[in-house]
């Protein structure tokens, strides 16, 4: 008894030390490639430039419009996406939850009663009553089997569901990235509409105080009925433009209201007042090349899957080597219920299985072949997605320069219209030209007041372009 003892404990400390073994290869981190050509957009006279200094988590706050940090706030606690994203996020964890168990025995408890007659004529009745009568049967016990780990097949499993809750965890990093972006553009473009808006008002304005004048004139035999009719279309054209825009405005306050998961019109209250568009003076923190890949959730989930790729091949190749099972079971049984708890009714069975693949026709070199092309694919799929990143983030910076200096060379143009408006008003109320002109300088102000309100909003769109692509605000 004494050498079966210890010859268990023997196999059972040498199957233990075996389980240190993990085959396939190990991951190491891929370090980005930083562009080497790329450089922070520097400052031009009358606007903002980039710094290499790290990048605010709510960049949202630095545009100081206390209505978008709010709804961006509330966005992230309420949107539907971002849940999803979370309850994903959950249901990976629980699958690492099932894999991590397999590091573990497991123990099954099972109790049993039953009551029989065997034949007569049969096998032997292990009762001792020769089938003559019935009798009871009372059983219970513990079962347990435990997988010894010898090649690490178990542990490279583990190692991939770790990654896999890595993805999912990046998955909703970047949904929580996707609702912030979206968020703060159709804020700023509901801004930029009103804004519009408001300059239509108040050329219909003008329009107006123009066709009252010409009417006037009408009377007293200065104008003619083709002036005020060309005066009276140019009232009708400019009231034309207002249907469009409070579309527009509505519709961007019904996509605000969706990205914080309340009812269509939910907003109009709150959002219907115009208010400037949200504009950002300084220049902007871009944070250092090298810490792009820390902070883009989609770079951080492409090296994630690579990571699992990787472990997978572990477990491929695991398969090819042998699998010991150690399982065993104590328990008890007794024809009388007193008779349950007594030593002479334990019952154990104690011993190893071993699993060895013998022939499979390839199927296993196939399955690991199939896991290092995955792998390949995702180290190219991590390539491509860090040049990708820089292309978004130069673009970005471009954009955001180009709107600066389309928004200043308009701002002039809209000073130099408005003075040309002042200066043919008066001629045409001294009578030294007609009203066409009159027309021709309020639409051309109209026109660059119109692609100024825009310029102002492309300019702060483009800087949000620039956040998003730099991957800032999902650490906030």
């Amino acid at each position: 008894m004494k050498n079966t003892a210890l010859i268990w404990a023997v196999a059972c400390y040498s199957v233990l030390s075996l389980s240190g073994c993990v085959v396939g290869p190990d991951f190491q981190a891929p370090v980005p490639k930083i562009a080497k050509n790329w450089a922070p957009v520097a400052t031009e006279a009358g606007h903002s430039g980039t710094l290499e200094s790290a990048i605010d988590p709510r960049w949202w706050d630095t545009f100081g419009d206390r209505q978008l940090s709010a709804l961006v706030r509330e966005a992230q606690q309420s949107n539907f996406d971002v849940q999803l994203a979370a309850s994903r996020l959950e249901q990976s964890l629980a699958i690492r939850r099932q894999i991590n168990a397999d590091t573990l025995p497991e123990v099954d408890g099972t109790a049993s009663y039953s009551r029989s007659r065997n034949s007569q004529v049969g096998l032997n009745d292990p009762s001792g009553h020769s089938g003559k009568q019935a009798f009871n049967l009372w059983n219970g016990g513990l079962g347990f089997s435990w997988e010894a780990d010898l090649w690490g097949r178990v542990k490279r499993s583990v190692e991939a569901a770790d990654a896999s809750v890595q993805v999912a965890a990046e998955d909703r990093h970047g949904v929580q990235l996707l609702v912030i972006v979206q968020t703060a553009q159709h804020y700023i473009q509901l801004r930029g509409t009103q804004q519009a808006l408001a300059v239509v008002e108040q050329n219909l304005q003008i329009a107006r105080r123009s066709l009252e004048l010409t009417q006037l004139q009408l009377k007293e035999g200065v104008a003619t009925d083709l002036q005020v009719s060309e005066a009276a279309a140019q009232v009708a054209e400019i009231e034309a433009r207002m249907a469009p825009l409070q579309q527009r405005s509505a519709q961007l306050i019904n996509a605000l209201s969706m990205l914080v998961a309340r009812e269509p019109r939910a907003l109009q209250q709150l959002l219907n007042a115009a208010a400037p568009v949200p504009a950002y003076g300084a220049d902007v923190p871009i944070g250092l090349p090298s810490e792009l890949a820390q902070r883009r959730p989609d770079i951080r989930r492409a090296e994630a899957q690579l990571h699992a790729a990787t472990a997978a091949i572990g477990m491929a190749k695991a398969d090819f080597y042998p699998r010991i099972t150690l399982s065993g079971s104590l328990g008890m049984q007794a024809m009388q219920l007193s008779d349950l708890g007594s030593w002479g009714s334990r019952s154990f069975a104690f011993g190893p299985g071993l699993s060895v693949p013998v022939f499979e026709g390839g199927r296993l070199q196939g399955a690991l072949q199939l896991q290092e092309g995955r792998q390949q694919e995702a180290g190219i799929a991590y390539q491509k997605t860090v040049l990708r990143a820089w292309h978004e983030v130069d673009d970005a910076l471009v954009a955001y320069q180009a709107n600066q200096r389309r928004r200043d060379s308009l701002q002039q143009a809209v000073v130099h219209s408005q003075r040309a408006l002042d200066s043919v008003h008066q001629q045409y109320t001294q009578g030294t030209v007609d009203f066409l002109n009159v027309l021709t300088v309020q639409n051309v102000l109209l026109a660059n007041e119109a692609a100024l309100v825009d310029s102002t909003a492309q300019v702060s769109l483009s800087l949000v372009d620039v956040f998003g692509a730099l991957g800032g605000g999902w650490q906030g």
